[in-house]
């Protein structure tokens, strides 16, 4: 735990600039009808110059754009740890830990499904506290029991070691995913205890809002996986929204689950519009965006209430990611011929 005095204000101000930066919906209106040497020149117009300055002599098209989205997210999150002090620095750290679980899953299905490491590498994103030489050993392995191995050490391994034999099971990956899910959001939650207002309670608010919102996706990732699976026992502890025995009823319809969160005191006002888009799902990936709209705009939410707070900077954080995730998902349609509409569904807009 950093101790010290925070420097929230002038973090704030800082991800408030940063912000302001970040593409708008026409923006990405703008890019759908792009191929990738238009978005990389769109790109280059933007606060994306230097990556794609730097690296435009190696890469090009898709290769180039990914990289650049990667290594622009790392920098910018790299620079919220350089600005930031005392407790502050600790609460943001501890939730950019989440690209550690985000780049693990990335290579347990990179392994899974058979897919060479050159083609799925440019999607890690290295801003957690794993090192860059760790990942490339990672991305060298090709079994989950060298995976587990090379994370020794790590609060990743015991976790995933545990959780290998209901995998070798049922041959899916949901196991090996929801295990890092919950070892990421117990640590989250460690020592912050449950305060009653001020900035700090936003923040707790969020992380539980984070936690109801992951075990809703994953109650219908189970409903879909047709595997059999128990509900409850990939319940994520430290939410409001759900306990064990919600799961196991709702996780078979969609409908009640929506209803489930718009009852709910806590989000029932506040989400209004993204509770309609979770009824219009009518896919999984749809309710998975649909989900992730709803953090968002939770995140601004709370944002607004306490500007100058690590909320503000979490609204930043999630933000910035939808944007990578965004270009990422326009530029990858385009390459492989997806249609504009085929693309806007692909996309995260609030």
């Amino acid at each position: 735990m950093s101790s010290g005095a925070s420097n929230t204000e002038y973090v704030s101000a800082r991800v408030r600039a940063r912000k302001a930066a970040l593409f708008t919906d026409e923006d990405y209106r703008k890019l759908v009808r792009m191929g990738p040497s238009g978005i990389a020149r769109f790109m280059e117009e933007s606060e994306y110059e230097r990556e794609i300055n730097e690296l435009g002599a190696r890469f090009s098209g898709v290769d180039l754009i990914e990289h650049a989205l990667n290594r622009n997210l790392a920098k910018h999150f790299g620079d919220l740890l350089e600005w930031s002090e005392g407790r502050l620095y600790d609460l943001i750290a501890r939730y950019l830990r989440k690209f550690d679980v985000w780049n693990i899953k990335t290579i347990i299905r990179g392994i899974y499904t058979g897919t060479p490491a050159e083609e799925f590498q440019t999607d890690l994103i290295r801003a957690g506290e794993l090192d860059d030489a760790t990942l490339d050993r990672l991305l060298e392995v090709e079994t989950i029991e060298d995976v587990v191995e090379l994370l020794d050490g790590t609060t990743y391994a015991e976790p995933l070691g545990d959780a290998r034999e209901e995998f070798e099971e049922t041959n899916t990956l949901v196991p090996l995913e929801n295990a890092l899910d919950r070892e990421f959001y117990v640590h989250l939650l460690d020592n912050l205890g449950r305060p009653q207002e001020g900035p700090e309670a936003k923040y707790v608010e969020f992380l539980q809002a984070e936690i109801d919102f992951r075990n809703a996706r994953n109650a219908l990732r189970l409903a879909r996986s047709g595997a059999d699976l128990d509900p409850a026992s990939y319940y994520i502890e430290g939410g409001v929204l759900f306990d064990e025995s919600d799961l196991n009823q709702l996780v078979a319809n969609p409908d009640e689950l929506v209803d489930h969160i718009a009852d709910s005191k806590r989000y029932g006002n506040r989400l209004s519009e993204a509770l309609s888009r979770l009824r219009d799902a009518d896919s999984l990936i749809q309710f998975e965006h649909a989900i992730d709209a709803a953090l968002l705009e939770y995140a601004d939410m709370l944002s607004s209430i306490h500007p100058t707070s690590v909320s503000a900077v979490l609204s930043y954080i999630l933000a910035k990611e939808r944007e990578v995730e965004n270009i990422r998902a326009i530029a990858r349609g385009r390459e492989v011929g997806l249609s504009e509409s085929e693309i806007e569904e692909e996309l995260v807009i609030q």
